[in-house]
């Protein structure tokens, strides 16, 4: 009998995986969760893209801030960026949390990453990792009325104080960052790797998941 419940258990697991990209860590105290891809907002995006879809994480999220067994949530990050409300929205929720939560950056944490990844009490970032810090970009029909540009710096305005609010990087140097013409080819930004995302304050510390799981066990 205990044998059929811990394969039932497993199953469950797996499918956890499978289906949304979370697991559990600790004896099933943390709980992981996997930011990929491109960050999916109110429109699906096409077959075979990888994406983190916000209607599967956001009940996630919930569910592990109201469940007593889980004691921390650890968020693995590995994304183009995506959906800048959708990511904000993920962001704002992982910030109120009343449990500890800790962020590593794997690969990349680009564009709304950026706030994902600040968005943990504590935010770790692999070496070879890369973050992308830009300005705020609108796909699909533009109108080009004064409106329509408030409405960006609005947004960005909102991006910033996110970012700064949850890091050590003041927005003056987040600016000028953001608006650097002089290192990406036809576009306005800047990359950087692990060393410079902590250097700049943006992200705590160089780590990856054993320093991730050995701060939230801590907690």
């Amino acid at each position: 009998m205990e044998e059929e419940k811990n394969d039932a258990m497993s199953e469950d697991k797996r499918g956890d995986v499978e289906d949304f990209g979370t697991t559990t860590a600790d004896g099933g105290h943390i709980r992981v969760m996997t930011i990929i891809g491109q960050i999916e907002g109110h429109y699906a995006l096409g077959e075979g893209q990888k994406a983190t879809k916000y209607e599967h994480v956001i009940p996630i999220i919930a569910d592990a801030e109201d469940d007593p067994k889980i004691a921390g949530i650890l968020l693995l990050i590995n994304t183009m960026g995506g959906d800048v409300e959708a990511g904000l929205a993920i962001s704002e929720l992982i910030a109120g949390l009343s449990k500890p939560t800790a962020s590593v950056v794997l690969g990349g944490g680009h564009s709304i990453g950026v706030p994902l990844a600040v968005a943990a009490d504590r935010s770790f970032i692999v070496p070879s990792a890369t973050m992308t810090l830009h300005p705020v970009r609108m796909n699909g029909t533009v109108i080009g009325v004064p409106q329509t540009y408030a409405y960006l710096r609005r947004m960005q305005e909102r991006i910033i104080g996110f970012i700064t609010a949850h890091s050590r990087i003041s927005a003056d140097d987040l600016r000028r960052l953001m608006l650097n013409t002089d290192e990406l080819a036809n576009d306005v930004g800047t990359i950087i790797d692990g060393g410079e995302a902590v250097a700049c304050g943006l992200i705590d510390e160089i780590g990856s998941l054993s320093d991730a799981l050995r701060y939230l066990k801590s907690r």
